[in-house]
């Protein structure tokens, strides 16, 4: 089984920034496995943020950011750490939600597809004003 811890989270004014990191322990099926953000706000459907595709001579082999973030939020994992990162500049008020790290393994899910993802942490808040 794959666990997920999510840390980082917190209050800043727009235009700051927060760097998410997400810890990853346990084994997954396949040695091709997806990691990713979402968050989702008040309301909100859970909305896919970045993605992060690695595979066993190359990690982080591919990695994709949603349009609303594009610019400002660079998805990244260490192999060494086995942790996910999600860097968040120029925050928005509109960025404030709770921000979870998940991971899909063999496959790599749409972002636009939650329920698609395997696993996922207990979230991290976000709050931007």
């Amino acid at each position: 089984d794959v666990q997920l811890v999510e840390s980082g989270g917190g209050s800043v004014q727009a235009g700051g920034s927060l760097r998410l990191s997400c810890a990853v322990s346990g084994a997954f099926y396949s040695r091709h496995y997806c990691l990713a953000w979402f968050r989702q706000a008040p309301g909100k459907e859970r909305e896919g943020v970045a993605a992060t595709w690695t595979a066993a001579s190359r990690p982080g082999a591919f990695a994709t950011i949603a349009t609303s973030v594009k610019g400002r939020f660079t998805i990244s994992q260490d192999n060494t750490k086995n942790t996910v990162y999600l860097q968040m500049n120029s925050l928005k008020p509109e960025d404030t939600a709770m921000y979870y790290c998940t991971a899909d393994d063999p496959t790599c899910t749409s972002l636009s597809w939650a329920p698609g993802w395997d696993y996922w942490g207990q979230g991290t808040q976000v709050t931007v004003s």
